[in-house]
């Protein structure tokens, strides 16, 4: 059953699964797929190309589904799909691909706060928190549970890493390496996430050997490359965190903080 408020707007040729509520005023047009469970609150508007998974929460005034911000786009049919659980909060943008992908993508578990805006193209994997005001442009890919601090500015084409945390208010440019706590202005990697990875549970040996591939790589006064040879040559048995490491600095197209 579908709880839709009377002075909601709602298309009856989008496919609404059961126990979803529609809050007042809220718009659900044509070309929608909404999961199961899934709460939308007053005044959210859900334009056509967008698939919400199950028991997703969209709070009043947030604004999903629509064109893109990009003067290449020509109308072309694309989407933005938003894994199950993930939580939208108020006043969020997250407009649809383009030609280039095709469509936005945020996963499973997701906590987008408040005013955040998702342009095109974007790839937001499971478990990524986007604090208030966090804004992302075209192309941007946050991987799995990576943490973005309040009012932090992501330019196009850059990837936030696995389990990084970037600090309030900054301006990213290049690419943040996996498992790194970038913060300062300008931005540079302070450490490893040390306190998100304890809360995930890491095995100590695992942090310890994070942050002496971190040591060795960041932190010596070595340019990466030789940092990497070195850390190989002085450890045989590598933990598969840090070869996610290093296979990221070495595919990164932006270059990486430092």
């Amino acid at each position: 059953m579908v709880k839709c408020h009377p002075t909601a707007i709602v298309s009856s040729r989008a496919q609404i699964d059961d126990g979803v509520t529609i809050g007042p005023y809220s718009i659900v047009e044509d070309d929608v797929t909404i999961g199961s469970d899934c709460e939308i609150g007053p005044y959210v508007v859900l334009a056509n190309g967008t698939r919400l998974g199950k028991e997703c929460r969209v709070f009043a005034g947030a604004v999903i589904g629509n064109p893109p911000q990009d003067l290449k786009y020509q109308g072309e049919t694309t989407y933005v799909f938003v894994g199950d659980r993930t939580t939208i909060r108020e006043f969020v943008t997250i407009n649809r691909g383009t030609r280039a992908t095709g469509r936005v993508v945020i996963g499973n578990d997701c906590l987008i706060m408040a005013y955040c805006h998702i342009a095109h193209d974007c790839v937001i994997k499971e478990h990524v928190i986007l604090s208030n005001v966090t804004q992302l442009a075209g192309h941007v890919t946050v991987e799995e549970w990576a943490v973005l601090g309040g009012v932090v500015k992501v330019h196009q084409f850059c990837t936030i890493g696995k389990h990084a945390m970037v600090g309030a208010d900054l301006k990213i440019v290049k690419d943040v390496p996996p498992y790194a706590l970038v913060g300062r202005e300008p931005p540079r990697v302070e450490g490893i996430n040390r306190v998100g990875l304890q809360r995930r549970g890491f095995p100590a040996e695992t942090i310890r050997a994070l942050e002496e591939f971190y040591r060795l790589v960041f932190f010596s006064g070595l340019n990466l490359s030789d940092g990497i040879e070195r850390y190989l040559a002085e450890h045989p048995v590598v933990v598969p965190e840090v070869w996610e490491c290093i296979d990221f600095i070495r595919r990164s197209q932006r270059g990486v903080y430092r």
